[in-house]
């Protein structure tokens, strides 16, 4: 059977990738290197568009409804936490996004806000993967696990458009060979 948490842990491998490259972004900052601000905008890009519009949008609107169908809690539950942590998120991200507007970039700020956002969504994306995934693993019918995977491919071309995940991946790739690989 084809889970639907194995599409979420997919999408968990992009973003940790994106958070690797903008962590070296970070180093590249801090230790005096330039980064083009352009490519900062890029990255923020990807996180709002790819993690959260994207992948948390499938989460809250699709797979943790269905979740919470077949009992697994949301207030004072593993949902609950997991919502309240997207929230978080948005937060660093909007930090992320006012230091990049600023003239000059804060880059204090913007470096502050990206070093939070990824050791919360590192931790994050491990907790769903090793206990909130397998509960739903277990949980979810054939059924259900079936439809949900229909629906976040349509969520997908309705929310991101077509193409706009090649994109996404492309300007991934491009920033590895230039940060990751040099």
């Amino acid at each position: 059977m084809t889970y639907a948490s194995s599409d979420l842990r997919n999408e968990h491998e992009g973003i940790l990738f994106g958070l690797m490259i903008l962590e070296k972004m970070i180093m590249l900052i801090r230790s005096g290197k330039k980064v083009e601000k352009e490519e900062l905008l890029e990255m923020l890009n990807f996180l709002k568009l790819f993690a959260d519009k994207c992948h948390h949008g499938k989460e809250e609107g699709l797979f943790f409804p269905a979740m919470e169908r077949v009992g697994i809690k949301n207030k004072n539950g593993p949902i609950g936490q997991m919502l309240m942590e997207h929230e978080q998120g948005r937060k660093y991200i909007k930090g992320i996004g006012l230091a990049l507007e600023a003239d000059p970039v804060d880059m204090s700020s913007f470096i502050e806000n990206a070093e939070k956002y990824i050791e919360l969504l590192r931790n994050h994306i491990d907790k769903e993967n090793t206990v909130l995934f397998p509960m739903g693993d277990k949980l979810l019918g054939k059924e259900i696990q079936e439809e949900l995977l229909e629906k976040f491919e349509v969520f997908e071309e309705e929310v991101m458009g077509e193409g706009t995940h090649e994109k996404l991946h492309e300007m991934l790739h491009k920033f590895e060979k230039k940060y990751l690989k040099a």
